[in-house]
C-alpha cells in the first residue's frame, strides 16, 4: 500500500491492521484469531508510538471496524453561489472544509452530500454532478488509520442560512482565489482545482483516481 507523501508507519499500520481485521473475520482457529489479535496489537503499537494516541485507544478504534477490511467513504459537497465556495471551520483543527462527512449505510452519496451540508453549514442544497472520485489517503498529509475514498459532489444552493453545529466553528462563502486554511484531510488543493474545472466546463467528466 503506497501512500505516496504519507510517513512509512502509517502506511505499514493500516495494512497490518487491514490483514489483521480480515483475517479475524474468516479464520474459524483459535489460534489463527489469537494471531490476528496480535498483528491488530502490533498496529496500534505502531500508531502511539508514533502518534499522541494512545495504544488502547487505537485498539478500540479499530474493534469497531470488524469483517472484511474495505475503504471508507467520504462524501463531499461543493456548493458554490455566485463565484464563491461554502466552506465550514471543522471542530477538530479550526481550519476549513468543503461540508461533508462518512457515508452512512442505506444512503445515496449524493443524499449524503446534501444531508451533511444542511447539518454542518445550515443551507439546503441539491447535488447535480459528481465532480471526482479520489483516493482520500494519497496526495496529502493525511493521517487517517483507514483507508478511504473522498466522492465530491458539485451542489447547487436552494435556500437555508449560515448556521454553526456541533462538528463547526463557522460557516462563510469564500472567493475560490482567496481561502481560509485548509483542513487537508477533508479538503485540498486538487479537490478545489477540480471544482474550479468543472465550473469552467460544465461537460467535464467526472476526475477518478
Amino acid at each position: 500500500m503506497n501512500g505516496d507523501s504519507n510517513p512509512r508507519w502509517l502506511d505499514w499500520a493500516r495494512e497490518i491492521q487491514s490483514l489483521a481485521q480480515t483475517g479475524q473475520a474468516f479464520t474459524k482457529s483459535h489460534y489463527d484469531r489469537m494471531s490476528f489479535g496480535r498483528l491488530s496489537a502490533i498496529a496500534a503499537e505502531i500508531l502511539a508510538e508514533h502518534s499522541q494516541l494512545e495504544a488502547q485507544v487505537a485498539q478500540r478504534v479499530f474493534s469497531l471496524e470488524p469483517g472484511y477490511a474495505t475503504p471508507k467513504v467520504d462524501v463531499r459537497a461543493a456548493v458554490v453561489h455566485q463565484g464563491r465556495i461554502l466552506l465550514v471551520q471543522e471542530t477538530v483543527d479550526g481550519k476549513w472544509a468543503m461540508p461533508g462527512g462518512w457515508a452512512d449505510v442505506g444512503d445515496r452519496p449524493s443524499e449524503t452530500a446534501e444531508r451533511e451540508t444542511l447539518e454542518e453549514s445550515g443551507f439546503t442544497v441539491r447535488a447535480t454532478k459528481l465532480i471526482g472520485a479520489f483516493d482520500a489517503n494519497r496526495g496529502q498529509k493525511a493521517n487517517m488509520f483507514f483507508h478511504a475514498v473522498k466522492l465530491i459532489f458539485l451542489c447547487e444552493l436552494l435556500g437555508g442560512n449560515a448556521t454553526e453545529s456541533m462538528e463547526t466553528l463557522a460557516v462563510d462563502f469564500f472567493d475560490l482565489d482567496s481561502l481560509p486554511p485548509l483542513s487537508e484531510q477533508r479538503t485540498n488543493q486538487r479537490h478545489l482545482e477540480e471544482v474550479r474545472a468543472h465550473l469552467r466546463d460544465p461537460l467535464r467528466p467526472a476526475a477518478f483516481d
